[in-house]
């Protein structure tokens, strides 16, 4: 069945651009071209994938407010990405079934290397969207559930599989955007701001291409959590101080917020390049080199003042006649510098009419991590951490067989992965300055290691049906597991090695010429990151708790979808179940304390409905979703309070939307909308009250943007995030309404 297109997309992909310039076509040609389709091949885990899709093109996302690479699928069904700030480096992403606390639950890829960070399973671990510019993006595609046997257990959630543009000739983008948005909390009234600059361009030179990109974000944002005040019985003396806000915290339990901390200033600068060869048509050579760094710093404002005007931002307090004491480290500002390096080599060749080869391969590395943090607000004394030396590495070898009129495409792959996590922490009689560093206070330290096996073959065995079945065999290794505390001493670990073997099948009926059904039925396994197994620390209020016996979680899915033509676009229906063994979780309390464990068993089934139409009327492109999600948890040893509860912060409802209007020529607007439903943050449901700070709570959420086209190669835009300026969390506040306003040229 062919999908409807865009019109603006195929012309943008049509486009020939010689001499260092882009020509335009005149009315006629553009007639005639609106019917080709000129574009990269997609990977065979898009095109052999049995589960289900959705695309958003670099076109669609240039009528969005896109800041963040991760902005471009904001509107895809059943995605929230917890993206709490312009900046936010902890952007990580929520699938039908997995919530914003599992990282390691979804995939990222960009033209076939990986950016997800497995190194944890938190919202510490976000992809490395930063890597790819908004204005280099064709398409991205989104898989639904972990159907194929050509993506580990890391799919169970969502893979997103991003497809830069090939240059043609020679091409070049420039934008420069500005954003604001006015933040109103307790007793913080304050302007998260900042602006950003990017610049990509490409040109070929016969069967070489060369495609760069530059980026500079420099961004402010809200506070991140407030700062409570803890009571004290008994004992005398303390000092009076006014500001102080008494509200509820999601149990309902009376709280005493005192300040605001974890207000980021970040600084981050990106540059790529990608040299491409074409040796013959469907033979190419590419690779990749992409470094990344970010400069941030984490301001704190204690609300509390004494008698005198000063601020208090430590000690003993008397606020309304009762006595309470501060956590000093809430107010201790911090600093961080990290440069990331990520080196890509992918291999595509069509070997002979039945034959194809792809592989890819990828090193990511930190050669720089420092956090300084201090002690107080006041002190010179902190710590140092470095974790300059985590990293991974990835391999994919895959070899395809379509034999002309077998009906047959076999794909055989090998994989194979390595992480390692090398953190440590002292102490330091002054934080700002390295040579003052003292004692080691924390090390963790480990590695792990996947390697699997896969064949999967698509088989069209009658006109109209396809079986697609696959396995996967995995085999996993954690070694030189070592953790250091001053409390625990030090603490090395046996090497463990588990293996797993993930069938999959899919029945696909095409039942008319416009309707197909297809059912699929996936196992799958998620190995333990290593963080999960080897991180435990302490740093400032939080503490990280770690597990080195945590078990593989075991993956059961299913999924019945129908797809079909429905008015001017294609509609898809979606009922699906997912059942999790041994879970892999890492709950946070509200003594910031964070623990990962093994639940013994999840279910969470649904449905989900989609619906894209270019042209639904007349200059009128529409996306839509909707989706329901029954959760539960069906057994857990651990703790049974949380049986029978519904799965922390998985959504009831999710919908969303996206319209985009082309008045004329000159001027187009759209309309965005989220919707997202009752959610518990606390594993036994606890949080009956939710709209508040360390709550996740329901939101509906509106944006909008209109662009003017000064020339051809020219636009502005004006745009507004959160429109109805809605308050809403997920356990840190979200943004409240943001202003965009963006130049941008063409050549």
């Amino acid at each position: 069945m062919k999908h409807p297109r865009p019109k603006p997309l195929a012309l943008a992909i049509a486009a020939l651009i010689t001499s260092g310039q882009l020509l335009a076509a005149d009315d006629e040609d553009a007639k005639q071209l609106s019917e080709m389709t000129v574009r990269q091949s997609r990977p065979s885990a898009v095109v052999q994938n049995p589960s289900p899709q959705a695309e958003v093109t670099g076109e669609q996302a240039r009528n969005m407010n896109v800041v963040n690479t991760e902005d471009v699928v904001k509107y895809m069904p059943s995605l929230q990405i917890r993206k709490r700030y312009v900046g936010d480096r902890n952007a990580i992403i929520a699938a039908r079934t997995t919530g914003t606390v599992q990282s390691a639950r979804s995939l990222v890829y960009a033209d076939g290397l990986l950016l997800s960070n497995l190194l944890g399973n938190s919202y510490a671990y976000p992809a490395r969207w930063n890597l790819v510019g908004s204005e280099e993006i064709d398409t991205v595609n989104v898989l639904y559930g972990p159907f194929s046997a050509l993506l580990p257990g890391n799919s169970a959630g969502a893979t997103i599989l991003m497809t830069t543009r090939q240059p043609e000739g020679a091409e070049a983008h420039v934008r420069t955007q500005m954003f604001s948005s006015n933040f109103k909390l307790y007793n913080t009234d304050m302007t998260a701001h900042g602006h950003q600059e990017q610049g990509s361009g490409a040109v070929r030179y016969g069967k070489l291409s060369i495609s760069a990109m530059a980026n500079h974000l420099d961004s402010y944002g809200q506070p991140m959590s407030f700062a409570t005040a803890t009571p004290v019985t008994g004992g005398s003396g303390g000092t009076p101080v006014s500001g102080a806000v008494i509200d509820s915290d999601p149990t309902g339990a009376r709280r005493v917020i005192v300040g605001a901390y974890g207000m980021d200033h970040t600084i981050q600068d990106v540059g790529k390049v990608r040299l491409a060869y074409d040796f013959a048509p469907g033979t190419r050579l590419a690779f990749t080199f992409g470094e990344w760094r970010n400069d941030s710093t984490s301001r704190q404002d204690s609300y509390l003042k004494n008698a005198a005007g000063q601020t208090v931002s430590s000690g003993t307090v008397l606020i309304n006649g009762q006595r309470y004491t501060l956590t000093a480290g809430n107010f201790a500002p911090s600093r961080s510098d990290t440069v990331n390096r990520l080196y890509g080599l992918t291999f595509d060749s069509r070997l002979a009419d039945d034959w194809r080869f792809e592989s890819a391969f990828s090193v990511y590395q930190t050669p720089t991590d420092l956090t300084r943090t201090a002690n107080t607000a006041s002190s010179s004394a902190g710590s140092l951490a470095y974790n300059d030396g985590s990293g991974w590495n990835n391999a994919d070898l895959r070899l395809i067989w379509k034999p002309s009129g077998s009906g047959h495409a076999v794909t055989a792959g090998f994989h194979q992965d390595a992480y390692r996590y090398d953190y440590s922490k002292y102490n330091a009689s002054n934080w700002l300055n390295e040579a003052s560093r003292t004692t080691l206070s924390n090390r963790n330290e480990g590695r792990t290691q996947t390697q699997a096996f896969y064949l999967q073959d698509e088989w069209k065995f009658a006109q109209n049906w396809t079986l697609t079945a696959g396995v996967r065999q995995e085999s996993w290794q954690a070694t030189d597991g070592r953790i250091y505390t001053p409390a625990l001493g030090n603490n090395s670990f046996n090497d463990r090695e588990e293996s797993g073997t993930s069938p999959k099948l899919s029945l696909a009926w095409q039942a008319t010429a416009d309707w197909t059904l297809r059912a699929s039925l996936g196992k799958a396994y998620r190995f333990p990151t290593v963080t999960e197994l080897f991180q435990t620390e302490t740093t400032g209020s939080t503490t990280r708790i770690s597990d080195p016996n945590l078990k593989p979680e075991k993956v059961f899915a299913k999924d019945l979808s129908a797809e079909g033509a429905v008015g001017q676009g294609i509609l898809r229906l979606s009922l699906f179940e997912e059942v999790v063994e041994d879970a892999l979780y890492s709950f946070t309390d509200y003594s910031n304390t964070t623990r990962n464990q093994n639940i013994d068993k999840l279910r969470a089934r649904g449905t989900e409905a989609a619906y894209t139409a270019p042209e639904v009327l007349r200059g009128l492109d529409l996306t839509a979703s909707l989706t329901y999600v029954h959760s539960r948890v069906l057994e857990n040893q651990l703790n049974p309070a949380m049986v029978g509860k519904w799965m922390v912060r998985v959504p009831d409802w999710r919908a969303s939307l996206l319209a985009i209007y082309r008045f004329n020529e000159q001027w187009t607007g759209s309309l965005g909308y989220k919707y997202s439903g009752r959610q518990y943050n606390n594993p036994d449901n606890s949080d009956q009250w939710p709209d508040t700070y360390g709550g996740n709570s329901k939101f509906s959420t509106f944006d909008a943007k209109v662009s003017y086209r000064l020339a051809k190669q020219a636009a502005v835009a004006f745009g507004v995030d959160n429109l109805t300026n809605e308050k809403y969390y997920a356990f840190h506040p979200y943004p409240q309404r943001t202003f965009h306003g963006e130049v941008r040229v063409d050549f």
